[in-house]
């Protein structure tokens, strides 16, 4: 697969048009919503029945590696993106060829490992933590000696999460991180751990003409590897933020994005930025730019890829994104029926997204809430007293 738009003529999509989205999840869903309030039409491909978007878009049920399923989404649809970047690179090498796929498929290559699109981001003059592929338990053995602990091995390939991740605290733990994340049959890559103050993303768009916006800095919290906040604005300088949208416009530029591009950042103790991982679609601590920013991500993503100016990125108001994960939905709902008075005081307005998914699954995203407000402390301070998210 190749850069955005690269040997087909960049087209014009205009409401009216359909797009195809490879994948039927929660960002599809919200995708097609975003899309369909601008008059576009939406058919997913999913192997799930009734999946997030199949709620609110056509879906072909179908598994993603069944080339004849694809072929059927490139006869409905008038241009095709991606919600996910695990696409079998079969059926999207099929797609290149006989539709409009203007992300192309070197970016999904190179952010579906880790050594690559780490060698991509250097190559676009942005720093990543120090890091080591990784051969053997005895190359492992040098590389943690090299680094000091604690330090990350992970599997190049696959991994959401926190999985497919071991944090090596000490040289005996060496060899059962390297048997067990060996065992996925891929290759490794160890990376120094950085000692950081924040992470931070930043989601960035580019259409084919080459215009560029980036949105505001995400501080995001995580809990069990899971994203839990995005804090919006960041509580970072602004030289920070600038710096960090910089980069985002530097990488989306450097690697040819047609679309959307996620950075995470690792902004650390030394007041350095690092870049952890990409991600080349809508992504989960963009969604606070649902109620709070003029222009939503995924509205962007519509605007991108369908070759339209893009959207204003200004932020219209604070924001505190929260994950509502399986555990936290029937206390969510409770809460929902009733009167909020929390929400009255700290005059915070909680915006509510449930993705449609059938079980309500520990740990599983199922939702999210965008609580706006005067400032971040209220916000805070909402999610705090509402004990949803203490379950």
């Amino acid at each position: 697969m190749s850069g955005g738009a690269d040997n087909r003529q960049a087209k014009t999509l205009l409401p009216g048009s359909t797009i195809g989205i490879l994948g039927g999840g929660q960002l599809g869903r919200m995708m097609a919503n975003a899309g369909s309030a601008m008059g576009y039409r939406f058919v997913a491909l999913d192997p799930t029945p009734d999946a997030p978007a199949g709620q609110v878009a056509e879906q072909i049920v179908a598994a993603y590696d069944d080339s004849e399923a694809a072929r059927e989404l490139a006869k409905r649809a008038d241009v095709i993106t991606y919600e996910f970047e695990n696409v079998d690179a079969g059926v999207a090498a099929m797609l290149m060829a006989e539709s409009y796929v203007p992300q192309g498929s070197e970016l999904l290559y190179t952010t579906q490992h880790r050594l690559r699109e780490k060698r991509a981001i250097e190559a676009a003059g942005v720093r990543v933590a120090p890091y080591r592929e990784i051969r053997s338990e005895d190359e492992l053995r040098e590389a943690v000696a090299a680094f000091g602990t604690p330090c990350v091995l992970k599997t190049a390939m696959g991994g959401y999460d926190g999985k497919g991740q071991w944090v090596i605290r000490g040289e005996n733990e060496i060899p059962e991180a390297y048997e067990t994340l060996a065992r996925a049959g891929v290759q490794l890559v160890l990376e120094q751990f950085i000692r950081f103050e924040k992470e931070l993303s930043v989601i960035a768009a580019r259409n084919p003409q080459g215009e560029i916006k980036a949105f505001p800095v995400a501080e995001n919290i995580h809990v069990d590897n899971i994203l839990h906040l995005s804090i919006v604005p960041a509580r970072i300088s602004e030289e920070v933020q600038r710096e960090a949208e910089r980069l985002a416009a530097r990488i989306a530029e450097g690697l040819g994005v047609i679309g959307l591009i996620a950075v995470e950042l690792f902004y650390s103790e030394g007041g350095e930025l690092f870049v952890n991982e990409l991600a080349p679609r809508p992504h989960n601590s963009g969604h606070y730019t649902m109620e709070a920013c003029r222009t939503s991500q995924f509205e962007q993503h519509v605007r991108a890829v369908c070759n339209l100016p893009l959207g204003d990125t200004a932020l219209m108001s604070p924001v505190v994104m929260v994950n509502v994960l399986g555990q936290h939905v029937a206390p969510l709902l409770e809460r929902m029926a009733g009167k909020d008075e929390a929400a009255e005081r700290l005059a915070v307005a909680p915006k509510v997204h449930l993705y449609g998914k059938k079980e309500a699954v520990f740990k599983r995203k199922m939702g999210h809430v965008n609580v706006l407000a005067p400032d971040i402390d209220a916000a805070l301070a909402w999610v705090e007293e509402t004990t949803i998210w203490k379950v």
